[in-house]
């Protein structure tokens, strides 16, 4: 499988935040932002996390394909 977070990077963007900022607010380890930077699989309580922070769904920040 394929993970896609470009609809997170987005959404940061929008809200004129960095990615340090969503380490420190959504209370993710530096090496599951790294994770997502690379498009690899992330634990799901790091996206829960995130979702919380950012008001939003899983859809909302990731893309899942079977290439």
């Amino acid at each position: 499988m394929i993970f896609c977070y470009d609809k997170l990077w987005k959404i940061l963007e929008s809200k004129n935040m960095k990615k340090t900022d969503l380490i420190k607010e959504a209370g993710i380890t530096s090496n599951s932002l790294a994770r997502l930077g690379k498009n690899e699989d992330v634990r799901l309580e790091a996206i829960a996390k995130i979702c919380i922070l950012l008001d939003c769904k899983l859809d909302d920040i990731v893309e899942i394909s079977q290439e």
